[in-house]
């Protein structure tokens, strides 16, 4: 066994190889802290046939073991994977793939396994610096090493791989990857921070990178084994240049057309008619054809895009498409929205619910539930092609994922807002950051809905074609520029800072200049945005949808959630059946009542106070009679709360039978005497009446004589006390 250390951010980070899955191409377990990963790469020994792209998988596969539980449900082991285990394979993909030779074909699989978790050593960088290492020393061709770390942002410092007390008051929360040159991959949460702070992470990130990427090529120096050979596949140097004679300026005039399906189809009209043209002449080459077709166009764009500076679709390199934006779709929905620019469309719907309709995690982090929850569905009708409807695909989860943390900033806090909020997004047309999008019309369906957000946040997509020293960073790229681009970088945020950020680098990396002018034009372009999105709506609606539940929240103490309750849950669920709310009762004495009608709630809000309200000795009740005894009546004062009136209480002239005053039913005015020691309720009729001049007063607070037959003594017959 082989095992490297280094030391970053304070821990020591361990490779070890040479022990566990010798039969893989590239086996290494990760360590650090107490968390400890095995990544495996593995190469297919024969290229797949008949593929034009890279065949790489990623797995990254949760263990409950590593948390020391057992999972829940039936089966009781586990199943697919979590969201949060498909946004970490995800994580590993993206700094990786740029970075295999573009003609390899061999299948190529990635498995993380988390063995064990140690909460202050999150495993999604683990896993990247993993998959770097096992690429590194196995025979798989691949331009690394890379690593990866976190960094966030602690009283405007950053800091590299913060534990879970620091992340907690943290304001930045980034993911870093890169090789020892270049920054390759970035994703973040932020709290509104500013474009510098985020440059100063990622240059505190990269020197830390810059370390586990030594370990790793001293990895390969002394374990490394030899590449398999890339075979690049070059076109016939007479057919490749026939081929560009015959359609380069039909294409030239194609892809200046401004409109995306008629861009496309004119595109592969050419296509077809080239492929054809030269089959007949040369019927053993379609590849050389092929290819050259797509470097040609490839070569166009980009240089039109830097010599020209003209896009696509005629716009300069700064230029946003035209927005528009809607809110208040439906009637019945509780709050929508629809966000269009350019021919990307986004129809996004709020629902608010109780919190027991938030999201139960069951993973190997810390949280345990979620509230706020942003989806994404990507139908194929969003870009004119007919497919199957299934669930969704990782690069929905992963959309999903990054509106989510764009807008989660914003979200009022459970003690301001108690709801769960629920935001879908629905690409209905797509051409280009649908993403991006769905953040927008995330804000517009929350504003809609009457949520009191901090702020609005937009968001917008940049693109990067770079040739040797030139370059041109593009805003609001459309679906062809991040295509042949060399970027996609996402930003999100509001007026005073980021909120999300995404980067994912085709080429081999970026200079801090770049990304710095990416960030500052990237500003310019989101706050644009959001100046057109509040054209429909610039703050939230005064008041919920009349269809949207109301919550009320009330504090008890604790010790009367019994009284609240009742023997066997007879009387909440007696609330619930009379009002028709639905009601949540925390340990803490805290308690949600929900219902969509407020005289409901309000109902139900007053049957809880009437039950945890103490009575009050010599407070005069309107009580109701629940049964009668030869001894007296039992009357309830406040709901779930009865007394004893002695029949000697019940009227001020002398009562024979009980029934004679009250019976089962009848409401009465009662005085409460006193509450014994027992917490017995003690009242009385008699005290309760009129004061009447001609009938003398007994005052019965001055009264020795308990009339409780709680309290009575035991009596014994007259045989018992019979003399001899």
């Amino acid at each position: 066994m082989q095992n490297y250390q280094v030391n970053v951010g304070g821990k020591v980070l361990t490779l070890e190889t040479g022990k566990i899955a010798k039969q893989a191409s590239g086996s290494v377990l990760v360590r650090s802290g107490d968390t400890a990963i095995l990544v495996t790469a593995t190469v297919s020994k024969e290229p797949r046939e008949g593929v034009d792209f890279l065949p790489l998988t990623v797995d990254f596969e949760e263990r409950l073991y590593a948390v020391g539980r057992i999972p829940g449900g039936f089966i009781k082991r586990e199943g697919r994977p979590t969201e949060k285990g498909i946004l970490a394979a995800r994580l590993t993909d993206r700094p990786l793939r740029p970075l295999f030779p573009s003609a390899f074909r061999n299948a190529i699989h990635i498995v993380s396994t988390v063995f064990s978790i140690d909460q202050d050593c999150p495993p999604e960088s683990l896993a990247i610096i993993g998959a770097s290492a096992a690429l590194s020393i196995s025979k798989i061709p691949f331009a690394g090493p890379i690593a990866a770390v976190a960094v966030g942002l602690i009283d405007g410092k950053p800091v590299v791989n913060p534990t879970v007390e620091q992340s907690e008051i943290s304001t930045l929360h980034l993911l870093v990857a890169g090789t020892e040159e270049a920054i390759m991959m970035v994703e973040a949460k932020a709290k509104e921070v500013s474009e510098e702070q985020i440059l100063e992470a990622l240059e505190i990130g990269h020197e830390a990178i810059k370390e586990i990427v030594k370990i790793q090529k001293e990895m390969v120096e002394s374990i490394g084994q030899e590449k398999m050979e890339v075979t690049v596949f070059e076109p016939d140097p007479q057919i490749s240049g026939e081929v560009i004679n015959y359609c380069e300026s039909r294409f030239k005039e194609a892809i200046r057309v401004k409109e995306k399906l008629e861009r496309e189809s004119n595109v592969d009209k050419i296509k077809a008619d080239t492929i054809q043209h030269f089959l007949e002449i040369y019927p053993d080459n379609k590849k050389d054809i092929k290819v050259t077709i797509e470097r040609l166009i490839k070569k166009m764009l980009r240089t039109m895009i830097i010599k020209e500076n003209l896009r696509p679709d005629g716009r300069t390199r700064d230029e946003i498409r035209p927005i528009s934006s809607e809110v208040q779709l439906f009637k019945r929905t509780h709050g929508s929205s629809l966000f269009t620019r350019g021919q990307t469309q986004v129809l996004n719907v709020c629902t608010l619910g109780a919190l027991r309709d938030m999201q139960r995690l069951d993973g190997l982090g810390i949280e345990e539930s979620k509230r706020f929850m942003h989806h994404y569905n990507f139908p194929p009708y969003s870009v004119g092609e007919a497919g199957f409807m299934r669930g969704p695909g990782r690069r929905e989860i992963g959309h999903g994922a990054l509106a989510e943390k764009a807008l989660e900033p914003v979200i009022p806090k459970e003690e301001e807002f108690p709801y769960t909020i629920r935001l879908v997004s629905e690409a209905v047309e797509s051409n280009g950051s649908t993403s991006m999008g769905s953040v927008c019309a995330g804000t517009l369906a929350l504003m809609d809905a009457g949520i009191p957000i901090k702020s609005p946040v937009s968001g917008i997509a940049m693109g990067l074609i770079k040739e040797d020293n030139d370059y041109a960073i593009l805003s609001d790229i459309q679906g062809m520029e991040d295509y042949l681009g060399d970027m996609d970088f996402k930003v999100a945020g509001t007026r005073a800072g980021i909120t999300a950020l995404q980067m994912d680098i085709k080429v081999d990396g970026l200079s801090r200049e770049i990304l710095k002018e990416a960030l500052e034009r990237a500003r310019e372009g989101y706050l644009y945005i959001l100046d057109k999105m509040t054209e429909a709506i610039s703050e939230p609606r005064p008041k919920l949808s009349d269809f949207a539940p109301r919550i009320i929240t009330i504090h008890i103490d604790p010790d009367k959630i019994r009284d609240v309750i009742g023997p066997g849950g007879r009387i909440i669920n007696k609330i619930i059946a009379e009002t028709g709310a639905n009601i949540d009762i925390e340990s803490d004495g805290k308690i949600f009542i929900v219902a969509v009608d407020a005289a409901a709630g309000n109902k139900a809000q007053q049957m809880i106070e009437n039950l945890t309200v103490d009575v009050e000795p010599g407070r005069i009740y309107l009580g109701k009679v629940m049964r009668t005894e030869k001894y007296g009546a039992f009357v309830e004062v406040l709901p779930g709360k009865e007394g004893l009136v002695h029949i000697s209480h019940l009227d001020r002239s002398r009562v024979n039978k009980t029934e004679d005053v009250v019976n089962v039913g009848d409401q009465v005015m009662v005085k409460v005497l006193d509450i014994d020691e027992k917490g017995r309720i003690n009242l009385s009729r008699r005290e309760a009446l009129p004061h009447d001049p001609d009938q003398p007063q007994e005052n019965s607070t001055n009264r020795s004589v308990d009339r409780d037959p709680r309290n009575r003594p035991k009596r014994f017959s007259d045989k018992e006390h019979k003399p001899r």
